[in-house]
């Protein structure tokens, strides 16, 4: 399924919003994930993630928050904000801006969406996350609602993400290898750092950077991650996790890299 642009290109939306808007209109689920859903499994736990750009003093920037080391599950993550979809909900949308105003306190009310992206079915949590592409029209503050889920929020700007000086990749000892990003002392890794690689990449925005610098991911970050999941299963979520868990965007393949440990 192409992603769903939820209107034409308006013509007021900022300059550099517009390629990413246009390309990401052409995309699938299969330009983001290596495996489709399979058909013998029509369920999923329906969910939504919000990719909120808006424009600061350094240019365009995306909000990303840190969920508390606290949680039973994906603790100590660098995430979009998100979840699972309530009944409440009218769509994907609604979903991820509900969830960004109980978790960060956003406006949503500033907030222009102007894209969803694919569907991404991520085995073996069965969750259908819909990335949902916004525009922070009328920015306003936020910040940590409940330090018991959230420990802190970034505004990113764009150009720390793509500098080559913030980009690596990252190496569980499962073998899995990804795309991280080192921002604001943290380490964005996992599914988070897939979609961000991806749309850095559709924007335009994206520069040369050494992928031959593979990092070991530390005791601590295996620690985080490991956290809530079962042992049976905690080789297979390092690849297909929940949205704000550890997930690949695969393009992950290529030279295994010069060792080094990166910390979270």
């Amino acid at each position: 399924m192409c992603a769903e642009q939820v209107a034409a290109v308006p013509g007021d939306l900022p300059a550099w919003l517009v390629p990413l808007v246009r390309a990401v209109s052409a995309t699938s689920a299969a330009d983001f994930l290596r495996w489709g859903r399979p058909a013998a499994e029509p369920g999923g736990r329906a969910s939504a993630v919000l990719i909120l750009l808006g424009e600061g003093a350094a240019g365009p920037e995306v909000l990303l928050i840190e969920r508390a080391e606290r949680l039973r599950s994906h603790a100590g993550q660098p995430a979009f904000p998100g979840g699972a979809v309530d009944p409440s909900d009218r769509g994907p949308a609604d979903t991820a801006l509900r969830e960004a105003a109980e978790e960060v306190g956003l406006d949503p009310t500033g907030v222009r969406v102007v894209a969803l992206l694919p569907e991404l079915y991520l085995p073996p949590s069965g969750f259908l996350v819909t990335p949902v592409l916004a525009w922070w029209e009328r920015p306003g503050p936020v910040g940590v609602v409940d330090a018991a889920e959230v420990a802190r929020v970034e505004r990113v700007p764009v150009a720390e993400l793509v500098d080559p000086a913030n980009r690596c990749r990252v190496r569980h000892p499962s073998g899995y290898i990804g795309a991280a990003f080192t921002v604001r002392g943290m380490l964005v890794w996992g599914f988070t750092a897939g979609l961000l690689d991806r749309v850095l990449e559709l924007g335009g925005w994206d520069q040369p950077w050494d992928r031959e610098d593979i990092r070991e991911l530390s005791g601590r970050a295996l620690d985080l991650a490991a956290r809530g999941v079962p042992a049976d299963l905690r080789t297979a979520a390092v690849e297909h996790d929940a949205p704000a868990a550890d997930d690949v965007i695969p393009r992950s393949d290529g030279p295994t890299g010069r060792p080094g440990t990166v910390d979270r």
